[in-house]
Parts: structure tokens; sequence; C-alpha cells
């Protein structure tokens, strides 16, 4: 009989500890292992700031692209290999609800094959209408689409230093991107902007395939077509969004733009040529040499003239020339005031039309 007791003590033993409850749960302190504070919410402003700013970079994504190109093997030093079609993406942005997409030249350059991913993740296959490399902007079109919504194009002359902005674009592929920060700086000469055109300095993140992406004010209005970044990454440069108004009629008419050209090279008047020129103050544009042939020789324009005003326009320095000669219309007849030996004259200039590397002769290599 003992031993036939043993297993069902056992048994009456196990059920007990089965039925026997649960030891109380660790208490809230002791399971969290870091701290919680739901009382203290950030100030009003800032709130309200934060709100503001998330809406707005909802309300620019839907217009923002995704711009993916094809390029013939051996058109870049950086090809995969032998016979392997070189892929590369950049950014863009609608300006026009039929489907015209502003972006870089640098993006869309020697494209065999150019693809454009809508915000709502819908492709479409582009066509370049029109490019500039001086500039670094292009305009592409899509077609089969219709009613898109679009950025509008703000006054970039209005742009202050230090006021907010935001950079939108695909970095890295990483689509629907968008950094915040301060514009830098403005009148930002670059070789790029080879037509005295200044860049619009941020501090907003800009990497690889941010480019053509646009640069937004806190209006929502695009200031700038982000152009390229400094090589450490902390500064980005942007297309001022005059000049992009300036450029695109003549890139959607035409395919490309009529530079202004004086055939001349200038360079600043240093305080040594004071005397030399006769001259009383360092202002204008002094022109070292004349290219044959070309409208300024044409004109009559010589070595050692300083340029003091064209069309009725004050120059100062060497950039304020390239850029109204740049802008001004090709074959238009101008007034250009110099000073020869410390002595006015005037003349009558057609503008002549800039020609790229490719037309240039090897010898010809002016500023402007």
């Amino acid at each position: 009989m003992p031993c036939s007791r043993r297993p069902l003590l056992l048994a009456l033993v196990l059920v007990a500890v089965l039925l026997a409850p649960l030891a109380p749960p660790p208490t809230a302190e002791e399971a969290t292992y870091w701290r919680e504070d739901t009382v203290v919410t950030p100030a009003p402003e800032l709130s309200r700031f934060n709100q503001l700013l998330g809406d707005l970079a909802e309300q620019l994504k839907p217009a923002l692209v995704h711009v993916r190109v094809r390029r013939t093997p051996g058109k870049e030093r950086d090809d995969e290999g032998p016979g392997e079609p070189r892929r590369s993406s950049g950014s863009g942005f609608i300006i026009a609800p039929s489907g015209l997409i502003v972006t870089n030249a640098h993006v869309v350059e020697d494209a065999d094959w150019l693809q454009v991913r809508l915000a709502d993740g819908r492709r479409f296959i582009g066509k370049v209408v029109g490019q500039d490399s001086r500039v670094d902007l292009a305009l592409v079109r899509i077609e089969g689409a219709s009613d898109l919504p679009t950025l509008p194009v703000g006054d970039s002359n209005r742009v202050r230093v230090g006021e907010f902005v935001l950079a939108l674009g695909h970095p890295f592929g990483l689509e629907q991107s968008v950094s915040f920060g301060i514009v830098s700086r403005k009148g930002s000469p670059l070789t790029v902007a080879a037509p005295g055109f200044d860049f619009i300095q941020t501090d907003a993140a800009i990497n690889p395939g941010n480019s053509g992406g646009p640069l937004v004010n806190m209006a929502g209005q695009v200031v700038g077509v982000n152009s390229m970044a400094a090589r450490n990454g902390s500064i980005g440069f942007a297309i001022p969004s005059n000049l992009v108004k300036l450029l695109v009629p003549q890139l959607a008419t035409k395919g490309k733009v009529e530079w202004g050209w004086l055939g001349v090279s200038i360079t600043e008047i240093g305080e040594d040529d004071l005397g030399r020129l006769k001259l009383r103050e360092p202002k204008g544009v002094l022109v070292r040499g004349v290219m044959p042939g070309e409208p300024a020789e044409q004109g009559g324009v010589k070595a050692d003239d300083v340029i003091i005003a064209l069309d009725g326009t004050p120059l100062d320095a060497p950039r304020d020339l390239q850029r109204v000669v740049s802008t001004t219309p090709v074959g238009k007849r101008v007034r250009v005031v110099v000073l020869r030996g410390g002595e006015q004259k005037e003349m009558e200039i057609t503008i002549g039309r800039y020609r790229d590397r490719a037309e240039r002769t090897p010898e010809a290599a002016p500023d402007k």
C-alpha cells in the first residue's frame, strides 16, 4: 500500500504546483530601461514650426521626380566594364502639368535611355527637350501624363542669406528625400557659371542623386535647382531660379541657349593699372585682348580699353560684363562706352553668338 500511495501523492503535488497562482509580474519601473516623459511638450512655437515644416515637405513631394539614365559604354571614365552600359540617376521637378521637367544637364547628358519615375510610382520614358552645359540646366518631357502636380518658381533675387530652405531629391537613389538648412551665401561664382551668374550656396545636404532637384523656400517656391556640392559635402550650390526662368523658354523652343558674345579677354583693374590707363578709380572691365574678326574688334574695341557701360548698364567688374553680354539677344546692336587713355568713347557693336568648345578653334579661348 505505501508504494501504491507514492505515485498518487506525486500526482497531487504536481497538480497543486500547476494550479498555484503565478508570481506577480514585474512592476513598470522594473521592466523599463528608459525614461518616458509625456508631461513635457515643446514650446508652442516649435510645435507649430515642426507641423508647418512637415506639411510643406508633404506638399512638395508629389512634384518631385526620380530621373534614371543609361549611357553608351565608353562615354564615361567610370564605366563598369567593356560593353557594360553605364546607369546613373538624378532628380528633377515638374513645372508644367503636361509633363515638362527641370533637371541638370549633367544628369541627362549623352543618355541613350531615360526614365522618369513620379512620386506616385508611375514610370515614363522621358525625352530631353533641351540642355545647356554652361549653366548645367536641362528640360525633359514625358508623354502620356496629364494634370501632374507642379512646383511654382519663385524670385531668387529676393532670397536672403540666413533664411530657411529645403533641398529635395533622391540622394544615393533614396527616393523622396528632404534636407533642411539655410541659405549660406549668395553670389558664389563657380566655373560652371561661365556666363557670369552666381549660384546660391546652402548648407542643406546635397549629395549625389540630388542633382536637378529643387531648392525651395518656406513659401513652397523653387528658388534654385540643386547642381553640385563641395567634395566634403558640407555645402551645396543651386542654380538661381531667375536664371532658370530666363533659360527655360529657349530650351523649350530651340533645344539650346544662344548666349551673347563679344570676343574679348577681360580682367579686373588693379591699382597699378590706374596710372597707366589714366583712370581715377578701379571701376570697369579691362580688355586684355580682342579676337580678330569677332564683334568687339569689328565695333572698334582695342586692348587696354576699359569698358564702363553696355547698352546703358554700368559695369564695375568682369562678371558684370559677362552677365550682361551673355543675356543680350544675339544680333542685337548695343552701345558700348569705354575709357581709352582717360578719354570716354562710344561705339556700337552687334552681339555675336557664343560658340562652345567643339565649335571654337584651339587658339580661341577668350573670356567673353
